[in-house]
């Protein structure tokens, strides 16, 4: 498949696949990125690869994870913020 044939959800549960280093059917949209093992580290370069693939600006504080406009509470919340934020680039 052809990266332009994939959703939003595919490419944004593909990074987040292979930052957790798991295989895309292990990550599911209820899942925490701590449930998928992914540490402060892995989240600020799944950020960095989610604005790389989408050509957008993360509103993200890695030092305020909590305060930020950027839902990071699970794999459905950021494909969510993702839509949101591609939706306002057009």
């Amino acid at each position: 498949m052809l990266t332009s044939e994939l959703t939003i959800e595919d490419r944004v549960i593909a990074i987040i696949a292979e930052q957790a280093v798991l295989d895309i059917s292990e990550v599911r949209p209820e899942m925490s990125l701590e449930e998928l093992g992914i540490d402060s580290l892995g989240l600020v370069e799944s950020i960095f690869a989610i604005e790389e693939a989408f050509d957008i600006s993360v509103p993200f504080n890695a030092n305020e994870p909590d305060k930020n406009e950027f839902d990071i509470s699970s794999v459905a919340a950021i494909i969510g913020a993702v839509e949101n934020l591609v939706a306002r680039s057009k």
